[in-house]
């Protein structure tokens, strides 16, 4: 039976109901996309401190999904009652979204994190890994050692990345480096050495989001036959590297393979 309200020619109990939803859920929404949002920049910044970052990322994510609820349960007293408008359904819509991806970004971190294994020193050799010298220096204040882990951590990374391997490159050294340089450089790293001689090649990458810095040692030696190229890539901070270690070694050798083979195929 329709309220009273109707019949006055006033927005209904229900349609009022959703309004305040609507605006609750869109304004919870908002602060948890800030509390999401804003670590990254304030750590990159220097303005917070690591788990000040973390924790702000935490109350975003669950602000954020308290909006995407508030606004979920908006949505179909707008709708469905007479007096509804649809703009304000539009409205508890956006507070769904906003809400959604606040949430669903760490989420989708936590998930990642979940499915590797909690280390952040990745390298195609671990019986002799490359070893950092320029780098060093950079490190000194670093959480993380630059210092190998050794065999548990080995053990880690076989399991968790079975084809982290050597290069074996069917060129002469001299071409490897130079290849190895130009991916490296395109690839967005700032070249920290780059020593022909010693076949060895220092860079930090850096994220987008919180600016962690990740330092590379690419180490080239000549075979019998052709070269090997082992690369190693550490977290300066951090337990775990969400895979990302990982990811930027398969990254570049894929990109150094398929360079030189366009070379190859154009010098043949």
């Amino acid at each position: 039976m329709p309220d009273d309200d109707h019949h006055r020619g006033m927005p209904s109990r229900t349609y009022r109901a959703g309004c305040w939803l609507a605006g609750i859920g869109l304004l919870l929404a908002l602060i948890g996309a800030a509390l999401v949002t804003l670590p990254g920049p304030g750590y990159r910044w220097q303005l917070l401190a690591l788990a000040e970052a973390f924790t702000l990322l935490r109350w975003g994510a669950w602000i954020g999904l308290a909006g995407a609820v508030f606004s979920l349960l908006a949505l179909p007293l707008l709708l469905t009652d007479r007096g509804g408008r649809s703009a304000l359904a539009l409205l508890a819509g956006v507070g769904l979204a906003i809400g959604g991806v606040s949430f669903g970004l760490p989420w989708a971190l936590l998930q990642q994190a979940r499915s590797v294994p909690p280390i952040h020193d990745i390298t195609t050799d671990s019986a002799n890994p490359p070893a950092f010298r320029a780098i060093l220096p950079l490190r000194r204040d670093a959480p993380n050692p630059a210092r190998y882990g050794g065999p548990s951590i080995a053990r880690k990374q076989r399991q968790a990345y079975p084809d982290i391997r050597p290069l074996y490159l069917q060129v002469s050294p001299e071409r490897a480096f130079a290849a190895a340089l130009e991916v490296a450089k395109e690839l967005g790293w700032r070249i920290v050495a780059a020593t022909p001689e010693a076949g060895r090649i220092e860079a930090t990458a850096t994220t987008f989001w919180f600016g962690f810095k990740d330092d590379i040692v690419i180490r080239i030696r000549a075979m019998e036959r052709g070269t090997r190229l082992d690369i190693r890539s550490v977290s300066r901070v951090g337990r775990s590297d969400l895979g990302k270690n990982a990811e930027r070694i398969q990254r570049f050798s894929a990109q150094l393979t398929r360079m030189l083979s366009k070379g190859a195929a154009a010098d043949s």
